[in-house]
């Protein structure tokens, strides 16, 4: 049965005239939870105006007389893995953005030709009420995530550069943005929730993000060929200070020789140096390769736990 609001709710799509209250309503409902926003305007303005997400088909605004009670979105990530989220402090108004968008999910997949999508959410582990009842309504715990931070209090030492390797600071231009995409698309090929984009769709994403710059992206070469990239935004600067590494990647052929964890102190080198008071980054703790323990060993800690809930939607 099709769950239904409230007599006193209304509901419509959202527009990027209205970041400020979408903002206003998942950092209150953060505050409740973390004891802190963990969300920015710009986060808002991002999901809102995000190339791909249409708001008149994949967004939901719940507004109960003035007031916003509720707000849903679905986005494709790519391939048959979709985003979604459904933020709220009412129960009834969850229920009925939960099934919104597993109908929206399900037209989708029935216009691609899937027999079925899979819809991913994260959820603080702190919020066991929350995980309880998306769990009621068939989402299961798919991986864990952990939010790792390191901190800086003064200078911290540049690592020296590994022998045979040329770094590449900045991508400026479609070759070398091209070279990142490919390193990416490889090096995460079937992990949890990576769902390869073309290199179109990949660069709009970013080139729309008003926290990403190709500066902040950067590649390390052997023998001429791009064999790993550290993605970095200002996703944390705003609320925190902190630089955000993104994403990290080494190709399979070149583990083993100290890349990432050169990557990783080369960061928090530049960090330091830029005023930044820590690094921010997640890892999915099922990561086939062992990511928690090099985090851990180049002194990062963990800050906050997401799992990752996931619903499959048929058709």
């Amino acid at each position: 049965m099709t769950a239904v609001l409230p007599d006193t709710c209304t509901v419509r799509p959202p527009t990027a005239a209205d970041a400020k209250a979408v903002f206003d309503l998942v950092a209150e409902y953060n505050t409740s939870v973390v004891g802190f926003a963990d969300y920015t305007l710009d986060d808002a303005v991002d999901e809102l105006t995000e190339p791909g997400f249409d708001p008149t088909t994949d967004g939901w605004l719940v507004h109960e007389g003035n007031q916003l009670v509720g707000y849903g979105s679905i986005f494709a990530k790519g391939g048959e893995v979709f985003h979604m989220d459904a933020v709220t402090s009412d129960p009834d108004v969850e229920a009925y953005l939960l099934g919104q968008i597993a109908r929206r999910g399900r037209e989708v997949a029935a216009a691609h030709g899937y027999p079925s999508v899979q819809l991913d959410t994260g959820v603080y582990r702190l919020d066991t009420a929350r995980r309880e009842r998306l769990e009621s309504h068939g989402y299961t715990r798919g991986t864990t995530f952990h939010r790792m931070r390191i901190d800086h209090d003064g200078p911290v030492p540049a690592p020296e550069t590994p022998v045979g390797v040329v770094i590449r600071r900045g991508t400026p231009d479609e070759q070398s943005q091209r070279a990142a995409h490919q390193v990416l698309t490889q090096a995460f090929a079937g992990q949890y929730g990576f769902e390869q984009r073309p290199f179109e769709d990949w660069k709009a994403a970013r080139d729309a993000q008003s926290t990403f710059d190709w500066s902040g992206e950067t590649l390390l070469e052997i023998d001429g060929q791009a064999v790993a990239v550290r993605e970095c935004t200002d996703a944390f600067v705003e609320d925190e200070n902190c630089n955000y590494i993104g994403r990290l990647a080494v190709l399979e052929e070149a583990r083993g020789r100290g890349l990432a964890k050169f990557l990783l102190r080369d960061q928090f080198a530049l960090d330091a140096a830029a005023g930044r008071t820590g690094t921010i980054l997640h890892v999915d703790t099922n990561n086939p390769t062992p990511a928690l323990g090099l985090y851990l060993s180049v002194g990062m800690r963990e800050s906050l736990v997401i799992d990752s809930l996931r619903y499959t939607v048929t058709v």
